[in-house]
C-alpha cells in the first residue's frame, strides 16, 4: 500500500516527538497499516494501541482486516469495541473503538494505564466526540502522560492548522489511485432523486466497466432507489446496500469481492466515503448529499438532516472510482454549483449538553479545542443540565450527573433511564429511549402527535401483529435498540403489553423537564411550558383536553411553538417528583395594559403560572426588578434621556470603535437592554412608578458603567468641546448610525474662526478627523469637509468671491492661511 513507503518516517517521527499529524488520501492504507507498524516500536514497550474510528462499519472492517493480516481472528491481537458490542481479550494490543467508547476510557482512567498510543482516524469528519477525545488526550499528555503518543490521521484536512494547534510534525502520504473522469449529470425538470439515480446508473453500467458505488444520504433514500433499480437492472447485476445499521454479516458480504464475479451496484451512505474500501468499484454516482447531525431546537436533540456535502467530500467520493483502474465519477448536480471547501465541525452545529457534562466531569471547562464550542450553545447546555439535575446551582457535577455520564447517551435520555423506579418502569424507559432516538415508525397517513401510538405499535410488533400504517423495519430497529438498553442496564423485566399514556409522559418528563406544559385557562389548544414559552396543539391533536402534557418534539414558530409529539403527564406524579418546583409567593410585576406595577399572589410550577390573584400590595423589594422588566418590554426610549446622555453614549461607542485597546464597555442599546439588571435595576431602588426615574438618576446609572480612569480617558480622547483658533471652545456632536456603528463626529464652526489652521482637527489620539461643518456668519452651512487644507487651497476662493458681497462686515482675506481668526465682525471703520 502507498503508506508503506512512509512508515519508517512515521516511526522515526514518533520516536522523536509524541504527536503527529498524518495526511493520507483514501486507499493509502493508513487505517490498517499504521497501527500494525507501531506494534514493535520501542517507545510502545508492549502497551496497547487504541484507534478511534468514527463509524461502526469502519471499526469492524478495520479490525477484521488487520486480524487477517496477522493470520488471527478478531479478539486476538486486534479487537474492537463499539456501542453494545465488544470483541477484545487480554491478548488484544490494537483496540479499534468508536467515539463514545474513547471518551469513557479517558473519563474512567485519565492516566490510560496500559495504553501507549491513541490514533484518531478519519479526523477530517470532525465529529464532536473526536474533537472532545483529542482535546482530553492532549490534556492527559500535557499533565499526566508525556510518553503517550497521539497520531491524528486524515484524508482531507487543513493539516497545517491542526499541526500548529497540536504543535506537531506533519507527514503526507501519496494515495493509490488511477485517473478519474469527473462529469456532471444534473436532474431533469421535476425529476425525483430515485428516478435520476435509476437513469444515471443504468446508463453508466452500459457505458463503463466495473462495479458502481452510489452515494446517498441515508437508509430512506437507499430503500427508494433500490426499489427503482431492482426493476431496471439486469439479473446478472447484484444490488447491495451499505449503511451503519446493517447486520455484521451483511456488511462483510458487501466489503468482499463478488464470489461469482458478477457486477455490483452498492447503494451506500457516506460510511463508504473514506472509512472502508469496496473492491471492484470503477463507477461512482454521487448525489452530493449527506445526512449529518444538526442541533434541532424543536426536539432538543441533534437530528440527522440532509444537506449538501463539502468539496473535500466530493473529491473523496470521486477518488473511490480510481482504486483498481481508471474510472468515472458522475455528480448529480450542475457544474456551476459551488460547494463549501470543507465540512463544518459538529461542535459548531450540534447540541452541546453532553459536551458540557463531559467537560464539567473532567474538571476543565476551558479545555482547548481545534474549534472552540460556541458560547451561546454552551450556556444553553449548562442551563439544561441544571434542570436535569446533572449540575448543582453552579456547574459542579452532581452524583446523579456522574451516573448520567456513565450511561454514554444524551443527558436527557440518561436522566429518564435513571428516574425509573421499578423494573417495569425501567423497561418502559428503555422503549422510550429507543423510540426517541429512532426514525418515526408511523407512515405518512398515520401521523399523530401521541407518543403512545408509537409505543402501542411497538408492543403489537412484539406480539407478531404489525399494522399496515407502520414501518416493520423501523419497529424492528426500535425493538433491537430497546433490547440492547435492557441488556446494558441489566434489566430483567420484560416490556409490558399495555401501559397508560401518562405512564410514558411521567417518564418522559424527566428527559424534558423544560417542556412540561399546562393547559391555558381560556384556550384548550395552548399550553404554557415550564421554560416560559407557549405551545399549541393541532386541531386534531390526540392530546386535546389533557391538563398536563410533556413535549418530546416541538416546531418553534414566531409566536407559539407547535407540539409535534408528546404524552400526557399526571399532576400527582409531578408533585411527587418535583415538589420544590410548585411554589406559592407574593410577586410584583409590570402590567403593560395599565402601564403600572401590580401585586399578586402567584402559584407556579417552574416557569408556568398556574394561578394569579391580585393582593393589592406592591412589594418594594420586587418593584425595581419589575420596572427593569418593563423597560425590557417597552424599550429604552421610555427612559428620560437627555440629549447629553445620548451624546455620552455616542462618545463611548465611538471611542470603543476607534481605540479598541482601551477596552471600554459596550453601551449600545442592545447591550444596555441585555444588561439592564446590573445597571438600571439599582436606579429603580425605592421607586414604584416608571416615570419616577428622573434624568439625573438615569445619568448616574449610565455613567457608573465607566470607572474613574475610563471617564478620564473618555474626556481626553472624545471631548465634548474643542478649542478653535478664534479662542472659543466649540461643541463636538457625536452620533450613532442606524446599524449601531458610530458616525464621524461633527464640529460646526464659523469659517472665520479657523483662519490660520491648515490641518483638520482630530480626536481619539489623532485617529478620527472631525467632520467640519463650515458656517457662514449667519450660521448657515457653506461646506462640509474632513480635508481643511484642501478646502483652503481649492474651494475657499470661490466661497470668498460669493460671500464677500453678502457679508461685507466680516473678514474674507485672500490669504486665509495667515489671517487672524475671529468670531466677530470687522471693527467699524475698517
Amino acid at each position: 500500500m502507498p503508506i508503506a513507503a512512509l512508515l519508517p518516517d512515521i516511526l522515526a517521527s514518533l520516536s522523536a516527538h509524541p504527536r503527529l499529524v498524518l495526511e493520507a488520501p483514501p486507499g493509502a492504507g493508513k487505517t490498517t497499516q499504521v497501527p500494525l507498524a507501531l506494534l514493535d516500536a520501542a517507545w510502545l514497550d508492549g502497551r496497547r494501541i487504541v484507534m478511534l474510528e468514527p463509524r461502526r462499519v469502519a471499526a469492524r472492517s478495520a479490525a477484521v482486516f488487520m486480524a487477517r493480516q496477522l493470520g488471527e481472528d478478531v479478539g486476538g491481537t486486534v479487537g474492537y469495541r463499539i456501542r453494545f458490542e465488544s470483541r477484545v481479550s487480554a491478548r488484544t494490543r490494537i483496540e479499534v473503538v468508536t467515539e463514545g467508547i474513547l471518551t469513557r476510557m479517558l473519563q474512567d482512567d485519565p492516566t490510560l494505564d496500559g495504553v501507549g498510543a491513541l490514533l484518531f482516524d478519519e479526523f477530517h469528519e470532525r465529529h464532536l466526540a473526536a474533537d472532545l477525545g483529542l482535546a482530553l488526550a492532549r490534556d492527559v499528555q500535557a499533565g499526566l502522560r508525556e510518553d503517550l503518543r497521539l497520531v491524528v490521521m486524515s484524508a482531507t484536512l487543513d493539516g497545517a492548522r491542526l499541526a500548529d494547534w497540536l504543535d506537531a510534525p506533519r507527514l503526507s502520504s501519496a494515495g493509490r489511485s488511477f485517473p478519474v473522469a469527473v462529469s456532471h449529470v444534473p436532474p431533469r425538470r421535476d425529476e425525483a432523486l430515485e428516478h435520476q439515480i435509476r437513469r444515471v446508473v443504468v446508463e453508466a453500467l452500459d457505458t463503463h466497466a466495473g462495479d458502481a458505488l452510489v452515494f446517498l444520504p441515508g437508509q430512506r433514500e437507499i430503500a427508494r432507489c433500490r426499489a427503482q433499480l431492482e426493476a431496471a437492472l439486469p439479473a446478472d447485476v447484484e444490488l447491495l446496500a451499505l449503511h451503519g445499521e446493517l447486520p455484521v454479516e451483511a456488511q462483510s458480504h458487501v466489503l468482499q469481492p463478488a464470489a461469482d464475479g458478477r457486477r455490483r451496484v452498492v447503494l451506500a451512505t457516506n460510511v463508504a466515503e473514506s472509512s472502508v474500501t469496496l473492491p471492484g468499484v470503477r463507477i461512482v454516482v454521487d448525489s452530493g448529499l449527506a445526512r449529518e447531525p444538526r442541533f434541532d431546537p424543536n426536539s432538543g436533540f441533534s437530528r440527522l438532516e440532509v444537506g449538501t456535502i463539502s468539496q473535500a467530500s466530493a473529491d473523496q467520493r470521486a477518488g473511490r472510482a480510481g482504486r483498481v483502474a481508471s474510472g468515472v465519477a458522475l455528480r448529480l448536480w450542475p457544474e456551476s454549483q459551488r460547494l463549501e471547501p470543507q465540512r463544518r465541525p459538529e461542535i459548531a452545529q450540534v447540541d452541546l449538553a453532553a459536551l458540557a457534562l463531559e467537560l464539567a466531569a473532567w474538571g476543565d471547562a476551558a479545555l482547548s479545542f481545534p474549534d472552540p464550542p460556541p458560547s451561546g450553545a454552551m450556556g444553553a447546555a449548562r442551563d439544561l443540565l441544571r434542570r436535569l439535575g446533572a449540575f448543582d446551582a453552579g456547574e459542579t457535577v452532581t452524583p446523579l450527573g456522574r451516573r448520567m455520564l456513565a450511561l454514554g447517551t444524551h443527558p436527557r435520555l440518561a436522566a429518564m433511564l435513571l428516574a425509573a423506579g421499578t423494573p417495569e418502569a425501567e423497561a418502559l424507559a428503555c422503549d422510550l429511549c429507543a423510540l426517541v432516538e429512532a426514525r418515526d415508525p408511523l407512515r405518512g397517513g398515520a401521523r399523530s402527535d401521541a407518543l403512545v401510538m408509537r409505543w402501542q405499535a411497538l408492543a403489537a410488533f412484539r406480539r407478531g401483529r404489525v399494522r399496515t400504517d407502520v414501518s416493520r423495519s423501523a419497529l424492528a430497529a426500535v425493538d433491537t435498540a430497546a433490547r440492547q438498553w435492557r441488556r446494558r442496564l441489566r434489566i430483567d423485566a420484560q416490556p409490558a403489553d399495555d401501559a397508560p399514556a401518562h405512564a410514558l409522559g411521567d417518564l418522559l418528563a424527566h428527559a424534558f423537564p423544560d417542556r412540561i406544559g399546562f393547559r391555558h385557562s381560556r384556550d384548550p389548544q395552548r399550553y404554557s411550558l415550564s421554560n416560559g414559552r407557549m405551545a399549541c396543539l393541532f386541531d386534531d391533536s390526540a392530546l386535546l383536553g389533557e391538563p398536563w402534557i410533556v413535549a418530546s418534539d416541538l416546531r418553534f414558530d414566531a409566536r407559539d411553538a407547535r407540539l409535534l409529539l408528546g404524552a400526557p403527564v399526571d399532576e400527582a406524579s409531578l408533585r411527587r417528583t418535583w415538589p420544590d418546583r410548585f411554589t406559592d409567593a407574593d410577586e410584583t410585576r409590570w402590567d403593560a395594559s395599565r402601564r403600572a406595577l401590580v401585586g399578586e399572589r402567584v402559584r407556579r410550577f417552574d416557569g408556568i403560572v398556574l394561578d394569579a390573584r391580585a393582593n393589592g400590595r406592591v412589594d418594594a423589594g420586587q418593584a425595581a426588578r419589575a420596572l427593569s422588566d418593563a423597560v425590557g418590554e417597552l424599550g429604552l426610549e421610555v427612559l428620560p434621556w437627555r440629549d447629553g446622555l445620548r451624546q455620552w453614549q455616542a462618545r463611548v461607542l465611538g471611542l470603543r470603535a476607534w481605540m479598541p485597546e482601551l477596552d471600554l464597555p459596550d453601551v449600545s442599546d442592545a447591550s444596555l437592554l441585555a444588561t439592564r439588571d446590573s445597571w438600571l435595576r439599582p436606579a429603580f431602588a425605592g421607586l414604584t412608578r416608571l416615570d419616577a426615574l428622573d434624568a439625573g438618576r438615569l445619568s448616574a446609572a449610565l455613567e457608573a458603567q465607566l470607572d474613574w480612569s475610563q471617564r478620564s480617558i473618555l474626556d481626553r480622547f472624545a471631548p465634548t468641546r474643542v478649542d478653535v483658533p478664534s479662542g472659543m471652545a466649540r461643541a463636538i456632536t457625536y452620533a450613532v448610525e442606524a446599524d449601531g456603528t458610530p458616525a464621524a463626529p461633527v464640529l460646526a464652526v464659523k469659517l472665520q474662526e479657523l483662519f490660520g489652521l491648515a490641518r483638520t482637527p482630530a480626536i481619539a489620539d489623532g485617529r478620527m478627523p472631525l467632520t467640519l461643518h463650515l458656517l457662514s456668519p449667519a450660521g448657515r452651512p457653506l461646506q462640509v469637509t474632513r480635508d481643511l487644507e484642501g478646502f483652503w487651497a481649492r474651494t475657499y476662493p470661490d466661497v470668498r468671491k460669493e460671500m464677500k458681497g453678502r457679508y461685507p462686515k466680516h473678514p474674507w482675506p485672500e490669504d486665509p492661511w495667515n489671517a487672524v481668526p475671529t468670531h466677530r465682525a470687522k471693527p467699524r471703520g475698517t
